[in-house]
């Protein structure tokens, strides 16, 4: 297992396509069998640059911009997660795949689950990280508490859902704005560099990109009626959940037990939010395993 990039550019290539009336820009490399990787806010495909490579000897790695995120299009509409897990599945469709391994991190857990939801025979097994489901733990994280307050609370979730207000006020000041999260919410708080930072900002500052990001929060209440529904019938597919304990420690798994069947989980002792960025060699690891599970059990 490694995560020397030196090569990355030999193995992955970034394209595009047209699918649900929006334009995705994804990263994919590799061979084998396909995994999806859905990144979190404010974080491109980029954020799964250390733990791409060593995926890609084993499996197709396919990661993702989501609408509104990175490289991909920016539209005023179209944030309700199952419409985004829409976008996904038919770009995984129109690659040649059906069957996938899938992987969210942050808002990407609300993507995931939506899809897993939605397509419940196509997922094959589906890791959630530092995130939990709208309807299921996500709320709650809006709560000023000691629990939540990690230096001032997870205030950003309700500011994101105001209209133009937060964009405003955003706006000229994205590289601080950013910068402020990937110290604050990170045990390693040098694991992403200010060359990283500046890749994170040219795509959030960039027209549409802002506003884009804050569209997941101000969908959430929507996700939950959905997921609400949804939840009526647990997932049946194996669920590994991740959490750092200077992150949202167990909140990943007991959110994810809520709406399925088989989830097993861990919380890392040393790491914060930003798991592939801080900790890329256990998030290798712990996919690896939990994927190759399968592989094993079908022999």
């Amino acid at each position: 297992m490694t995560t020397d990039l030196t090569s990355f550019d030999t193995i992955f290539t970034h394209q595009m396509a047209d699918v649900n009336g929006v334009r995705l820009h994804y990263v994919i490399g590799g061979q084998g069998d396909p995994v999806v990787l859905l990144s979190g806010w404010p974080n491109t495909w980029y954020q799964w640059r250390r733990v791409m490579p060593a995926l890609a000897e084993r499996y197709t790695v396919i990661a993702v911009d989501m609408r509104g995120l990175g490289d991909s299009s920016k539209p005023t509409s179209g944030y309700r997660k199952k419409n985004v897990a829409e976008d996904v599945y038919q770009l995984v469709r129109q690659l040649g795949f059906q069957r996938i391994f899938l992987v969210g991190i942050d808002m990407g857990v609300a993507v995931t689950y939506a899809y897993a939801a939605d397509h419940r025979e196509d997922v094959r097994r589906l890791v959630q990280m530092e995130g939990t489901v709208p309807g299921f733990g996500f709320e709650q994280l809006m709560t000023f508490s000691p629990e939540t307050s990690r230096e001032g609370g997870i205030w950003h979730i309700p500011f994101h859902m105001v209209p133009d207000l937060s964009e405003g006020l955003i706006a000229g000041r994205e590289k601080m704005y950013l910068t402020y999260f990937f110290t604050r919410f990170a045990y390693n708080t040098t694991a992403v560099t200010e060359a990283e930072i500046d890749e994170y900002v040219r795509t959030f500052a960039s027209p549409g990109g802002i506003r884009g990001t804050c569209e997941y929060y101000r969908t959430i209440f929507e996700d939950v009626e959905d997921n609400k529904e949804s939840a009526k019938v647990k997932l049946q597919m194996p669920v590994l959940a991740l959490g750092g304990k200077y992150g949202l420690g167990k909140r990943p798994l007991n959110s994810m037990q809520a709406v399925a069947e088989d989830v097993r989980g861990d919380v890392h002792e040393y790491c914060g939010h930003y798991m592939p960025e801080e900790r890329p060699e256990y998030v290798i690891e712990q996919l690896l395993n939990f994927f190759g599970e399968e592989s094993y059990s079908s022999k």
